[in-house]
């Protein structure tokens, strides 16, 4: 009789916790839809952020609630985006590949020093000094966006340059978070023509520090003015698209070389 009493005792205890976790478990269970883990599954697991949320996972549920769009992943392929429309029962997206764009040609040889930078090895440290160029816009070269890259898209050249690979450039933006002055855009993988200089100097100023550097001549511009203005010391390009093929020879004709195409063997 001593022992049946606690065991009886014990069992109705376990009883009335196994019940009041029932409960509990009924009252303060939270839904999730079975979609989440479906989309979550369909996207590249990259988690870089670059859709504005802490990862993939937290993009699903974003995506499932309405509260985001598809193409905001700029990772996801044609036929991710595809597979997760069907899933979401969406539209799909046009996926619009862009690639990270440097906008400096500050070469080793073109962009002249300002003497023996001897501190920490970052961009980011040598910016709080100015770095070991005359020129204040151009690019550091310590490679804080090829570090930042979390799919090995860029490498620094011999030249002293980072160069997008663009297969694996996935628009991420990392390497434009990176760059403390500001030298990457994203840009669609079609657009060619770019202003390679970021120095708001006079024209004078400008060429005296770096052979490469815009001197707003205005020769772009006047070429092409529904695309190009000169705008504080800069060729600035207000809409690609109205870019005309048979104009750009003559924005090239730039004689500092700091705007043209990308890639002239590619495009004529």
């Amino acid at each position: 009789m001593e022992v049946l009493v606690p065991v009886i005792t014990m069992g109705v205890l376990g009883i009335l916790f196994s019940l009041g976790l029932v409960i509990a478990y009924r009252k303060l269970r939270v839904y999730e839809d079975p979609k989440i883990e479906q989309v979550a599954e369909l996207l590249p697991q990259a988690n870089c952020g670059a859709c504005g949320y802490a990862g993939c996972r937290a993009f699903a549920e974003a995506l499932v609630k309405g509260e985001s769009t598809i193409n905001s992943c700029p990772v996801s392929d044609a036929e991710g985006v595809k597979q997760i429309s069907a899933t979401l029962g969406v539209s799909a997206a046009e996926v619009v590949k862009k690639v990270a764009r440097l906008h400096c040609r500050g070469t080793h040889e073109a962009a002249k020093n300002s003497g023996t930078y001897l501190g920490i090895s970052t961009c980011d440290a040598a910016q709080l000094v100015g770095g070991n160029k005359q020129c204040s816009y151009g690019c550091l070269h310590f490679g804080d966006c090829v570090r930042a890259c979390p799919f090995d898209a860029l490498y620094m050249s011999e030249e002293g340059l980072p160069v997008v690979i663009e297969d694996k450039c996935t628009a991420c933006g990392k390497c434009v978070e990176a760059c403390p002055r500001n030298l990457f855009e994203l840009h669609p993988i079609s657009q060619g023509i770019i202003v390679f200089c970021r120095s708001v100097d006079r024209g004078p100023v400008s060429r005296k520090v770096c052979k490469n550097a815009c001197i707003a001549c205005g020769i772009c511009s006047r070429a092409c003015p529904e695309a190009i203005i000169i705008e504080n010391n800069l060729a600035i390009i207000t809409d690609y698209k109205k870019i005309d093929p048979e104009k750009i020879p003559e924005i090239e004709k730039c004689p500092t070389d700091a705007i043209g195409r990308l890639k002239k063997e590619d495009e004529g």
